[in-house]
């Protein structure tokens, strides 16, 4: 057992093993896909609030660091090597046991994190924990009922990441949302088509249901 926030949680076991042995392929992918990624990080954005933040499962600090979030969260050495050398402070942990103490930060990020998480009710608990009163929770993922979501399920066996990965629909993450008291969501999409075809930086829309990546907002309550 591990003692956060005055309370003791049980560590889990994270998904860490093709950040490891992969990582080279995971930075080639955002060079790659250049626009693709450009077209997330505009409509993460728009929902970034002032204040302190973090991210949990920062990865190698490509969201992060553009984002000016100087605190981040990850399970994998290599990771966190990659986002230190980006000026972030990078802790070891996993978002089921967030290394914080209750109400540290404004706002939480999450990007394409929650399909690797072990128990994602657990980890939205964790997030609602670590921040403020009225902070804000932004998660951007890929809908699995959106046309890349269905893709990357039928394909992911064959996929060194996906092949671990969970995905989620829009209104499953928002239930788990409501589960762990947060309110108020907003959600804007973006990459709208294939990846291979996406040349531009994609304007974002409001809501869920055609663009393949999802960001929600979402609200936690001022008082319990």
């Amino acid at each position: 057992m591990i003692r956060y926030g005055g309370r003791e949680t049980e560590e889990k076991m994270p998904k860490v093993e093709p950040f490891e042995l992969f990582y080279d392929r995971y930075e080639r992918w955002f060079e790659e896909n250049r626009y693709v990624y450009l077209s997330e990080l505009s409509a993460i954005k728009y929902f970034i609030p002032n204040g302190r933040g973090v991210e949990i499962g920062v990865g190698s600090g490509r969201f992060a660091s553009p984002l000016k979030i100087d605190v981040g969260v990850d399970p994998s050495q290599r990771m966190r090597e990659l986002s230190s050398k980006k000026g972030i402070k990078v802790y070891e942990g996993v978002g089921e046991n967030i290394p914080f103490e209750d109400g540290s930060f404004d706002y939480a990020l999450m990007v394409t994190t929650i399909c690797f998480l072990d128990d994602v009710q657990a980890s939205f608990n964790e997030v609602n924990r670590i921040l403020k009163p009225r902070g804000y929770f932004i998660i951007g993922f890929v809908d699995k009922e959106s046309s890349l979501g269905k893709k990357y399920s039928l394909k992911k066996e064959k996929s060194d990441f996906y092949r671990i990965a969970t995905f989620y629909s829009t209104q499953e993450v928002i239930d788990l949302l409501e589960k762990s008291g947060f309110i108020s969501y907003k959600t804007v999409q973006t990459i709208f088509g294939d990846l291979g075809d996406i040349s531009i930086v994609q304007d974002f829309e409001d809501g869920h249901g055609k663009g393949s990546f999802v960001v929600i907002k979402a609200s936690k309550r001022a008082f319990k």
